[in-house]
């Protein structure tokens, strides 16, 4: 709960997920209820709301390690594997901070797509799909809340 408190008192209003998508707020914000999350496996229809919700379709289908036409497959699954469920919660993660500090999903989602000369001149939504570049894109997003211009 320490670390939800600390994500509210750095943008300023409350951690509360994405709307559209059924993942507890606190698996975007707090370790344990991550980890939780994951090792119970996310629910194949998570993806078809993350796809409605945030778009993004060839990211998503690379991150559950399936085909574009093969995605319909994934939404009926009752509980994905871990690491499909660990790469989708993480990306979440990155869609919901950035929301946040945006303060709107259409605004994160120009930011997303926006070449930056801090990630070497890539578009952040190009690294959401290693594990590594997530957290280099959550590192400009902490450094724009803190004032800092990445």
């Amino acid at each position: 709960m320490k670390q939800e408190t600390v994500a509210r008192e750095a943008v300023g209003r409350p951690a509360g997920g994405l709307p559209g998508i059924d993942v507890a707020a606190a698996a975007l914000v707090d370790r344990s209820a991550f980890i939780e999350a994951v090792r119970a496996g996310l629910p194949g229809e998570i993806v078809k709301q993350t796809v409605a919700v945030v778009g993004y379709r060839e990211l998503i289908v690379r991150l559950v390690g399936t085909t574009s036409a093969n995605l319909h497959r994934v939404y009926r699954r009752k509980a994905l594997a871990q690491a499909q469920s660990e790469a989708l919660l993480d990306t979440l993660r990155v869609f919901d901070r950035a929301e946040r500090a945006f303060g709107s999903l259409v605004v994160a989602r120009e930011w997303l797509e926006t070449a930056l000369p801090a990630l070497g001149g890539q578009r952040p939504i190009d690294l959401c799909d290693t594990f590594e570049g997530r957290r280099l894109v959550q590192d400009a997003i902490r450094c724009i809340e803190h004032g800092e211009f990445p």
